[in-house]
């Protein structure tokens, strides 16, 4: 095998594609990306079992063939060449030599046949979306992935088609984050994409109208952006009724400036640390917010003004989960919904229904 290509380009595309590699693994092949030089193209792929991530880019290939070479080294290697062009080769014993300007390298390879072949989609049903709305979709629900693998069905994003409505829900049992959009499709549908995956798909996207298309099998996903194609594996499992949690009505309608929120917030958690957990109170009234926090280092208390209707209302909340939901709203104004002081937290548009975040309270202590 034989080919030369662009530094910046085989530098994209190796940065891309790189966090595909399996790190932990007793397959020398996964440790490495695979490489296939056809005429006129040169396609690069790697693969942890879970997610793989395969590119082409432009070359001049000379000998067309397959090689395997390490993730790391190669890398390395393509981002620290003198030249605008890269020339690589590899000899039937899998040695590959890499040459830009004055720079030469001998590198051992692993012979193509011993990387795994990525799963092949059968009953594929195929949605498009544009890449700027899955981006800001995927964006505004990513956070509230679970950490924890209590329940391995909430470590993904919930993708639910129903009535001509996309809701892309994510929940880790302290808050749910829903995202909402009209799609023109035919059938209902359902899946669960794991929330490494659509951490991977978030880099690639870009805020463009370019199509993005999705193809959902029985157990893979493929993602088709622009001269990428991301194929991960779906979670199986219960999905909680995230329709069922959402609280149908509230007692307390709140109006606030979300820079505002977030500004306040932020002051008073400044006492807070990872040793000293306190949750951080706020009282709604007559048009007011009142925020306080006390730890073992002192107290702190902030105030701001709101537009409320209904009744006055006391609430703790996890300063980390109230401060996550306030900047993904990505808005000006938002308007917060309380159902008393031990409903969860409501916060939606101050007009229409494109996102719905739900945080948990924490029940306070008399002080």
């Amino acid at each position: 095998m034989k080919f030369t290509v662009s530094k910046s380009d085989m530098t994209e595309a190796v940065t891309n594609i790189q966090r595909a590699v399996s790190t932990k693994t007793s397959i020398p092949a996964l440790e490495g990306i695979l490489i296939s030089a056809t005429e006129g193209s040169l396609e690069l792929c790697a693969y942890d079992l879970e997610l793989g991530i395969t590119t082409v880019i432009p070359s001049t290939t000379q000998e067309p063939g397959k090689a395997v070479l390490s993730a790391k080294l190669f890398s390395d290697i393509v981002r620290k060449t003198p030249a605008e062009t890269i020339t690589i080769s590899v000899d039937e014993k899998n040695m590959a030599s890499i040459e830009s300007g004055f720079s030469k390298f001998s590198i051992i390879g692993i012979p193509a046949e011993e990387f795994p072949e990525l799963p092949k989609l059968t009953d594929s049903t195929v949605i498009e979306l544009p890449a700027n709305l899955l981006k800001s979709m995927i964006r505004q629900t990513l956070f509230a992935v679970a950490e924890s693998d209590a329940k391995p069905i909430h470590q993904g994003s919930l993708f639910n088609i129903e009535a001509g409505k996309l809701d892309v829900v994510s929940v880790d049992g302290y808050r749910l984050a829903k995202r909402t959009e009209a799609v023109v499709f035919p059938e209902d549908i359902s899946f669960v994409v794991p929330g490494k995956t659509l951490g991977e798909i978030l880099k690639l996207l870009k805020d463009s109208e370019e199509p993005v298309e999705i193809s959902a099998g029985k157990r893979h996903i493929l993602f088709k952006i622009e001269n990428y194609t991301v194929i991960s594996s779906l979670l199986e499992g219960e999905f909680l009724n995230y329709k069922a949690a959402i609280p149908p009505e509230s007692k307390t309608d709140v109006i606030v400036r979300t820079r505002d929120a977030i500004e306040s917030v932020e002051r008073v958690s400044l006492l807070i640390t990872d040793r000293l957990k306190s949750p951080v109170r706020c009282l709604f009234e007559e048009n007011e917010i009142k925020l306080n926090c006390t730890t073992s280092m002192g107290r702190a208390s902030d105030q701001l003004s709101a537009d409320m209707t209904g009744e006055n209302v006391e609430i703790g909340f996890n300063n980390r989960y109230l401060l996550e939901a306030l900047r993904n709203t990505e808005c000006d104004e938002v308007k917060i919904q309380l159902g008393g002081s031990l409903s969860p937290m409501k916060i939606v548009p101050k007009e229409g229904d494109s996102f719905l975040f739900l945080v948990l309270p924490v029940r306070l202590k008399n002080d």
